[in-house]
């Protein structure tokens, strides 16, 4: 079976409030790569004519704007972070920068979040291609990756509305 593999390259600023870590509850980044593979959700043979499940531009060109765009140096934050209160009152222009996730915002949840930020990409535009893996390397020797349903180990969305990782649009946060 044929795989279409993507690499992106972002910067990223995070904490962690949670795990007890002292280090990761200060802000601080990472220089991270996403790569995601992406198979045909219907496999068949090569046509003879194009031999392609679909033209690699198309396959990750939203993909690509929204990590440049709006995962690119985004502050990652915990949805009870409160930072976020902090950024409404103080900073309002800069908050829709910040990519909220449901709890802290690890290297395992932003990448079933990705993941499925890219499924709902893929199923707009057809449903030709879903995503199979998705990895984030976080440093050169720490990386994550994920296979699977996403919507399946993500934890159950407050309200149960549609969340911005389900949305095929460019948001990083639902406000």
């Amino acid at each position: 079976m044929f795989e279409l593999v993507f690499t992106r390259r972002f910067s990223m600023a995070h904490r962690l409030l949670s795990g007890g870590s002292e280090r990761c509850a200060l802000p601080h980044g990472h220089n991270e790569y996403v790569r995601a593979s992406l198979r045909a959700t219907t496999p068949g043979a090569l046509d003879g004519r194009a031999n392609m499940v679909l033209p690699f531009q198309r396959a990750k060109e939203t993909w690509h704007r929204f990590i440049d765009g709006h995962v690119d140096h985004a502050l990652q934050l915990g949805e009870r972070d409160p930072l976020l209160e902090w950024f409404a009152k103080h900073e309002p222009q800069r908050a829709r920068r910040i990519l909220v996730t449901p709890g802290d915002p690890t290297t395992e949840l932003l990448a079933c979040l990705l993941m499925a930020k890219l499924n709902a990409f893929l199923a707009h535009d057809g449903g030709i291609l879903t995503c199979a893996t998705l990895e984030i390397e976080e440093t050169p020797t720490n990386t994550v990756r994920y296979s699977g349903d996403p919507l399946a180990v993500l934890p159950r969305p407050r309200p149960a509305a549609q969340c911005w990782w389900q949305r095929p649009d460019m948001t990083i946060a639902d406000t």
